[in-house]
């Protein structure tokens, strides 16, 4: 049997605020699965079993489907070269996963 989201926020002691960012990343267009695992050290399937407890059913589904379909920029593989970043050039930097001091 597969592990809970609960399970996987133990095992990796996430907090609630980086739950919170795993799920925004994950329903980012521009950011790739591989972003996620860089930083959270999560891999796809984790996410989509995390994503899956978190959401609602109908907003699970609405994600796996826009994920599965037309993106090409969730999985690296199917991305233009053209593209060489995880973030969009107007958000601020990130460092680690951590709010920069202002």
């Amino acid at each position: 049997m597969g592990k809970s989201s609960l399970d996987i926020i133990k095992e990796n002691n996430f907090t609630e605020r980086q739950l919170d960012r795993i799920i925004e990343m994950a329903w980012e267009d521009r950011t790739p699965f591989e972003a996620i695992t860089f930083q959270f050290g999560i891999p796809e399937k984790e996410v989509i079993k995390l994503m899956r407890g978190n959401l609602k059913e109908s907003s699970f589904k609405r994600w796996r489907k826009r994920v599965n379909s037309g993106v090409s920029t969730k999985h690296l593989k199917k991305r233009s070269t053209d593209i060489t970043r995880f973030k969009c050039t107007r958000q601020r930097a990130i460092s680690g996963n951590k709010i920069s001091k202002r």
